[in-house]
């Protein structure tokens, strides 16, 4: 799922804020714009989710795709 720093008017399910402090800045998923990429282009980590906002992540798509 996309992540974007720029404040979003849609709000859940089509995107979620992450908890303050997971990235250096503000941040929210866009749950809607789903990708695949490949492991080859990946870079280093840069945060975790908890249980708990992964959950919500599969809530919102659970919705989105019903």
């Amino acid at each position: 799922m996309a992540i974007t720093s720029q404040p979003q008017k849609a709000g859940f399910p089509l995107t979620l804020e992450l908890p303050d402090g997971m990235l250096p800045k503000p941040s929210w998923v866009k749950i809607s714009q789903i990708r695949t990429i490949s492991v080859d282009r990946l870079g280093k980590r840069i945060a975790v989710l908890d249980a708990a906002t992964l959950g919500e992540l599969v809530d919102g798509l659970l919705e989105l795709v019903g």
